[in-house]
């Protein structure tokens, strides 16, 4: 655990109650499981840490033939979430055991220690993502690797506590130092819209440039303090190469569509319904998996024709549907005020293929929506998990505190107004009103990000937000 203060963080957040979330890491074709606590202040000094600790280790740390032990700072990396759930169960020993929250984190199961899609970073992949257009997904997935690579050397840069021979402004880390010093890298922070024009295809080449000639020795570097046996628990040859942790490919055809088989998941992990880098959508008891390449290059289609693809999850189950705004005013795929969801992206493609009228037969674009053999798959800020943030506020308010920012509530209650408009219940609105617990705690997740619910918090706001669920859910139908 270290202080802020060293090692400048590229793309800083605000200091925040502590929390502890969940990540991957791949690198040199393995993903290992970790933790990371953003950045939280204590006893007036900020600290951000991950799950490692400080030990005599040889010049390689995966080396079975130890030589000169030194004192160095490591990350401990585990195969799967379980195995980082067992760890987590178990020591006490690493540098998050002073955690605030560490004593709720140590009583979680793999389910709730897997990585969410913005917590996964493929170091192996840089490269291939600096080749592609600098749309919003390859700035935003390019600038989260390099601030958790930037925030990783912070948090294990001991150079100035362990060597005299060094200056104050020395570090182990000097690839990493040089290569978020470049504006361009610095532009990654500004999205989509720094690269765009003639000066921003030359920004966008800058980015590559610096890469090609930094980004083997930032990883080199990084590498010497990534601990690939779990703390001693498992072997490196336990980790899951990155074809194996890759997403489930979708068959071309829409009419077939691959699902998880359990058996490929082992132990805990099975419970947690996506392998690693898959997106999960549950319909009629089955599972859809589709990698983020694929919802990617889908939504080049859906943005064009206005009409996006939206995935609703409520307590009776989750579908697929379409939405678009009409003078700001959300319209769904629907008619006498109930929106249709549909299982699959293969069912929701016939019904849009077929001649039933809607309230989205009389859009401009819909015509090229009827015939198109683009797969209506959701991108993740299309998704509204309404049944998802009614389990978090009830763990929360039977006492998981510290794990939550307010910002959580955002997504889900903007999938709720949408709905709650486009179907006309009002009463929604007013359980969201400035005045009302649940609103004031949507104003301040929008003031303060990261600001974290309390349990009273949830208690507070989970009536509210159980009885939007319920009215929404009652204008939802689920077609076959």
């Amino acid at each position: 655990m270290v202080g802020s203060a060293g090692f400048p963080i590229w793309q800083s957040l605000p200091v925040a109650r502590p929390s502890i979330v969940p990540i991957a890491l791949t690198l040199d074709d393995r993903t290992g499981y970790t933790l990371w606590a953003p950045p939280w202040e204590e006893d007036g000094e900020e600290w951000q840490a991950f799950l490692g600790t400080t030990v005599e280790v040889r010049a390689d740390i995966n080396d079975d033939d130890p030589e000169n032990p030194v004192p160095t700072a490591v990350v401990h990396l585990f195969p799967s979430p379980a195995a980082l759930a067992a760890f987590c169960r178990s020591s006490t020993d690493h540098d998050l055991a002073d955690h605030p929250v560490w004593p709720v984190v140590a009583g979680l199961g793999a389910a709730d220690l897997t990585p969410d899609d913005d917590h996964r970073f493929d170091l192996d992949g840089v490269y291939d993502i600096a080749a592609e257009n600098p749309d919003r997904w390859a700035v935003e997935e390019l600038a989260a690797t390099i601030d958790i690579v930037s925030r990783l050397a912070e948090c294990l840069d001991t150079a100035d506590e362990e060597d005299d021979d060094l200056d104050d402004d020395e570090t182990e880390f000097e690839a990493v130092a040089e290569l978020v010093a470049k504006p361009e890298i610095g532009s990654l922070g500004l999205g989509a819209e720094a690269f765009v024009g003639r000066s921003g295809e030359d920004a966008w080449l800058g980015v590559g440039t610096a890469l090609d000639e930094l980004w083997e020795d930032v990883v080199e570097e990084l590498g010497e303090h990534l601990d690939w046996t779990g703390a001693a628990t498992v072997a490196v040859t336990d980790y899951p190469s990155a074809s194996e942790a890759a997403p489930v490919a979708v068959d071309d055809d829409l009419d077939d569509v691959d699902d998880v088989d359990d058996d490929d998941l082992e132990g805990d992990d099975a419970n947690t319904g996506a392998s690693a880098g898959v997106r999960t959508i549950a319909g009629g008891g089955g599972r859809l998996v589709h990698d983020p390449a694929a919802v990617a290059k889908a939504a080049e289609f859906w943005e064009a024709v206005g009409i996006l693809p939206v995935e609703v999850v409520v307590p009776e189950g989750a579908g697929l549907t379409l939405r678009c705004y009409v003078d700001d005013v959300a319209r769904f795929l629907g008619r006498d005020g109930e929106v249709f969801l549909f299982d699959t992206p293969a069912e929701l493609s016939r019904f849009c293929a077929g001649s039933e009228t809607h309230d989205l037969t009389e859009i401009a674009s819909w015509p090229e929506v009827a015939v198109t053999d683009t797969r209506p798959l959701p991108a993740e800020q299309d998704r509204y998990d309404l049944a998802g943030l009614s389990e978090v506020l009830g763990e929360v308010a039977d006492g998981a505190a510290g794990l939550v920012a307010h910002a959580s509530l955002a997504q889900p209650v903007e999938g709720a107004r949408d709905l709650a408009e486009y179907v006309s219940l009002p009463r929604v609105e007013e359980l969201l009103s400035p005045t009302a617990p649940l609103g004031r705690a949507v104003a301040i997740g929008e003031r303060q990000p990261d600001a974290v619910l309390r349990p009273e918090d949830a208690a507070a706001v989970r009536p509210a937000w159980d009885e939007i669920v319920g009215l929404i859910s009652g204008k939802l139908v689920f077609r076959d």
